[in-house]
């Protein structure tokens, strides 16, 4: 691999994309011969043509990745590679998707969901891949036997399978690193100095916000009580509704303990609940900027000591002192409702079904499916997840114990997010709860946050969550549709809600409005699936 870089360097094209083409300089994969009983490495170099995305953060050119160079030399297989960045992904993956005479082999980093899947595979874009498992992915097939609930979940309501699955377990059900999206974080540090308790009610908390306002504990920049990213997935302040009814998550479904799948924007608990922010609003205790600032800029004013209170999967990804901030626990509300919001699929733990799919135009089936499935070896699937060893030069987030087994680093004095993007390449992987201590260490930060999430577990009040499921393309077509439109608007009202007010005037018409919107016939899509899954 490294005797063609420069070779292939000189083949560059530079627009939003890296493409590292050997095609482009005068061989590729298209005209190879088929290859049977592939085993690694090969005899002979061979190509294939795969498609993937990198973060800004990280090179955009996957070559120059670590984790590829010894993928290289353990199978000898040259990756004609067209990598985007991340934000531009979607559409550029569309686009060449749609060219049909020029697929890539692979697309790597897929983030197709399932529409997507039935879509692509119905107009003959991506193959089935059942019998390629069977036959050639001894990896992938031990962890879906192991794992049959992951099988169920990749499997189209047609019978056959069309992806590879990303997998991440840390922890299961409600202890489940997954199981919160988005924490409030408070600052301890603050609260000590000030001589306050840790609020454990709606009514504590506004208090020690305007504590926290009146003094000039953030330093010469300014104190900021609290912030967060309106919308904003993990930084979005969705989960301290929690205290008024169900609270909030990304997706705005909750489960209830009889299985009824409940849209939390439609509650009369969300609506009290905006009603608080807007009070904190008015009183200067919220960052103006919570309704348009971009992630760099919520990072930074974290990194300047400034926050009070702020929503993130972690401290570390957004201040500079993480310990110096502690989970805020979950809030009694006014009338004593107390909930620990959870994520919808969290109940498997981190997975996405189309995470990476062969297409049509890969003639070397075999190739790929024995490509694809050492990333399903477990090494090889940590390292791809976080990140790689004995990087000259670089923080490393591995070393390589006597055993060779992974042990995790601790990473100081850097966002470990920010040092495992630079490493890790993602794709298709399983990481299993059976690896910890065989072979790999579990992240430090991790633990701490499976910590953080267990002591939640007592207040998470609804023991379902809504699962990964595969509809059928009728189904998820009209469920992705009104999802779109819903989202959009619920969304847009409560940015407006919390800063401007308004709610209780708007409720009813808002109500009508998510009605007009196909409300009732999205959650009649979303309740058939969840009674299939509880086998109602």
């Amino acid at each position: 691999m490294k005797k063609n870089i420069f070779k292939r360097m000189a083949c560059l094209a530079l627009a939003g994309v890296i493409s590292v083409s050997a095609a482009a300089c005068g061989s590729g994969s298209g005209n190879q011969e088929v290859l049977k009983n592939v085993s690694f490495p090969l005899k002979k170099a061979a190509t294939l043509k795969v498609m993937t995305k990198a973060s800004v953060l990280s090179t955009q050119n996957p070559e120059e990745k670590l984790i590829f160079q010894r993928i290289h030399d353990k199978t000898n297989v040259d990756i004609d590679w067209t990598c985007y960045v991340e934000d531009q992904f979607i559409d550029k993956r569309n686009l060449a998707l749609s060219k049909k005479n020029s697929l890539p082999d692979i697309v790597f980093n897929a983030d197709m969901g399932n529409v997507d899947l039935l879509k692509y595979s119905k107009q003959g874009v991506i193959v089935p891949v059942e019998d390629l498992i069977d036959k050639h992915m001894p990896n992938l097939k031990k962890v879906l036997k192991d794992n049959p609930e992951y099988k169920k979940l990749i499997t189209a309501p047609d019978g056959h399978i069309y992806s590879f699955p990303w997998i991440e377990q840390l922890g299961v059900g409600k202890k489940a690193i997954q199981a919160i999206g988005g924490m409030p974080f408070i600052n301890k540090k603050w609260l000590d100095e000030l001589n306050l308790p840790v609020p454990s009610t709606t009514e504590e908390l506004e208090k020690t916000l305007v504590a926290f306002k009146d003094s000039n504990l953030g330093g010469s920049k300014g104190t900021i009580p609290m912030s967060f990213r309106i919308n904003g997935g993990n930084e979005d302040l969705g989960f301290i509704m929690g205290a008024f009814g169900y609270g909030d998550n990304p997706d705005h479904i909750m489960v209830d303990n009889d299985g009824k799948v409940v849209f939390s924007a439609t509650d009369d608990g969300y609506k009290n609940g905006i009603e608080w922010l807007n009070g904190l609003q008015k009183q200067g205790l919220i960052d103006p900027e919570s309704y348009t600032q971009d992630y760099a800029t919520y990072t930074a004013k974290g990194k300047n000591g400034r926050y009070g209170l702020f929503f993130a999967w972690d401290a570390a990804s957004i201040v500079g002192n993480p310990d110096d901030y502690i989970p805020l626990p979950a809030l009694a509300g006014p009338d004593g409702t107390k909930n620990a919001v959870r994520q919808s699929g969290s109940d498997v733990g981190g997975f996405q079904a189309g995470r990476c799919v062969i297409t049509s135009g890969c003639k070397n089936l075999e190739l790929a499916a024995k490509w694809i499935d050492l990333m399903y070896e477990p090494t090889q699937s940590v390292q791809n997840n976080w990140g790689t060893y004995g990087e000259k030069g670089k923080s490393n987030v591995f070393e390589l114990a006597s055993d060779k087994s992974l042990k995790h680093l601790t990473i100081k004095g850097e966002s470990p997010y920010d040092v495992r993007v630079k490493q890790m390449v993602g794709g298709p992987l399983a990481v299993l709860n059976t690896y910890y201590g065989k072979y790999t260490t579990c992240p430090p930060d991790a633990t701490q946050r499976m910590k953080d999430v267990e002591s939640y577990e007592g207040d998470m009040k609804y023991d379902n969550v809504y699962p990964n499921v595969f509809m059928s393309e009728q189904d998820a077509v009209e469920a992705t549709k009104y999802e779109t439109d819903i989202k959009q608007y619920v969304e847009q009202k409560k940015a407006d809600w919390i800063l401007n007010g308004g709610v209780d005037k708007d409720w009813e018409a808002y109500k009508q409005k998510l009605e007009d919107l196909g409300l009732s016939k999205y959650l009649k899509i979303k309740q058939k699936y969840m009674d299939e899954y509880l086998g109602k």
